[in-house]
């Protein structure tokens, strides 16, 4: 997606710097391409094997981009009332949205059972309760699944992992056993799969085969309760390449999956980072080049509002010139204008010759970037822009934050 050109970085056949002098900088820059080579990609990798990708909304919510992926026939594994109406309204099917989340409120509630999606992740005994009294006062009923938390170490950021016993996500087997059996008493309920989701960026294969060979036994002792179940939710969290990781192929992600699953069942994948995070860069602008007796810095007009992962997981980002120069490379601090000192995109972090006015690129920042954005110090969030082939357009305005 990405490459140089006579030395200006281009996506596709859109050259950056054109993009950053005329849209302004910081903005988000997204490749069309790199999108559908990565969602097909890992649809490709399940051929023969009945499954549905939902796309987890939260990794990027522009509608552009679901847009882009209902076309493809995308479901979307939702986690807010905000991305169920998001999703319906892009053209993504009822029918392919499964619903997670700890903390569902009743409004969230009633509003996904009369938009007759395909199941809720059920994530406690109270929820179970409170979906089947607010089905049964609308005259529907819900289709469920428990998730359980599995034990399972995905080696990943503490921040980011969420199948371990401290986490507050999902149930254990022995709990979500016996939230089955209430179930099958509930009369607006009705069971109709398994979830799990044990982490973010997991770069090793054998934590997904370890869940799918603790998920096939426990279908085993399901069935033999008389709970049979259409789908097995996989979640998500299939890494990507930031740095120096090895990263798991989708090929080699389904052989991990499907190793011990049953095949009588549809699988559901909830990929969000490895859709959207490499088809996307945070384009900022070198606004001061400060040297002290101590530290280099380059500060940039982007800041952790806009990019909040490495203030937040001390997450790495490539970072590289948009226009290349001849001269020595030199060690910065990649900083923001934020009034924290978390706003630092990298430390020691060796670059080409750079100048004051430079533009700067900070890759697989289609993730989590502006989905987690935020209006701190009160700066307005960035532009979004979309490149197609030859061309490109802004799919999201700068905000106006106007008093």
């Amino acid at each position: 997606m990405l490459k140089y050109k006579n030395k200006l970085l281009f996506i596709d056949d859109v050259s950056v710097f054109d993009a950053a002098v005329k849209a302004g900088t910081p903005f988000y820059l997204y490749g069309k391409k790199k999108l559908l080579e990565n969602y097909n990609a890992l649809n490709d990798a399940f051929s023969g094997i009945k499954h549905i990708i939902c796309y987890a909304v939260k990794a990027n919510e522009n509608p552009h981009i679901l847009k882009i992926l209902a076309e493809k026939g995308c479901g979307a594994d939702i986690v807010s009332a905000g991305e169920l109406n998001l999703a319906v309204s892009c053209g993504v099917s009822c029918q392919k949205i499964v619903f997670a989340g700890v903390g569902k409120t009743d409004e969230e509630i009633r509003a996904a059972l009369k938009k007759d999606i395909l199941m809720f992740n059920v994530e406690s005994i109270p929820e179970l309760y409170r979906i089947d009294k607010i089905a049964k006062s609308l005259g529907r009923t819900a289709g469920i699944s428990f998730r359980v938390n599995p034990d399972i170490n995905a080696k990943t950021h503490p921040h980011i992992t969420t199948g371990l016993p401290h986490n507050k996500f999902g149930l254990c087997f022995e709990e979500a056993f016996e939230g089955y059996l209430l179930a099958k008493e509930l009369k607006n309920i009705k069971i109709v799969g398994l979830h799990l989701h044990i982490g973010s960026q997991i770069t090793d294969k054998d934590s997904f085969e370890l869940a799918s060979k603790k998920v096939s036994g426990y279908i085993k002792k399901l069935s033999a309760a008389k709970i049979k179940l259409r789908y097995i939710d996989m979640g998500g969290g299939l890494g990507i390449k930031y740095n120096d990781e090895k990263i798991i192929t989708p090929k080699d992600y389904a052989k991990a999956i499907m190793s011990n699953l049953p095949k009588n069942h549809t699988i559901i994948l909830e990929p969000g980072r490895f859709i959207v995070a490499e088809a996307g860069i945070l384009v900022t602008k070198i606004i001061y080049v400060k040297k002290t007796s101590k530290k280099n810095f380059l500060i940039v007009d982007a800041g952790m509002n806009d990019l909040a992962r490495p203030a937040i997981y001390g997450a790495y980002h490539e970072i590289i010139p948009v226009a290349l120069r001849e001269g020595e490379k030199h060690n910065w601090d990649i900083a923001g204008p934020i009034c924290e000192s978390s706003d630092i995109f990298a430390k020691d972090r060796q670059m080409p010759k750079v100048s004051e006015g430079d533009y700067l690129a900070i890759l697989c920042a289609g993730a989590y970037g502006y989905s987690m954005s935020s209006n701190y110090n009160l700066r307005p969030r960035p532009a979004e822009v979309l490149v197609e082939g030859k061309k490109w357009k802004v799919i999201r305005k700068r905000e106006n934050l106007s008093f």
